[in-house]
């Protein structure tokens, strides 16, 4: 089952208008890493736990 996770879901993104699907959580969840860092200058090293389990939260099955 394939899962997505769609950027604008995330507060503050809204604009943002990347979505990824992938086969597993796991590998949506590298995407959204990459994406972060490189369209938005983020350092996904620095989320907190927090950021972290909201980001997980987003990402759904499709």
């Amino acid at each position: 089952m394939p899962y997505t996770y769609r950027c604008r879901d995330y507060p503050g993104m809204e604009a943002c208008p990347a979505s990824f699907t992938a086969e597993s959580a796991s590998e949506v969840m590298k995407h959204v890493e990459l994406h972060a860092e490189v369209a938005h200058g983020e350092d996904p090293k620095q989320w907190s736990q927090g950021d972290r389990e909201q980001v997980q939260n987003l990402i759904v099955a499709s």
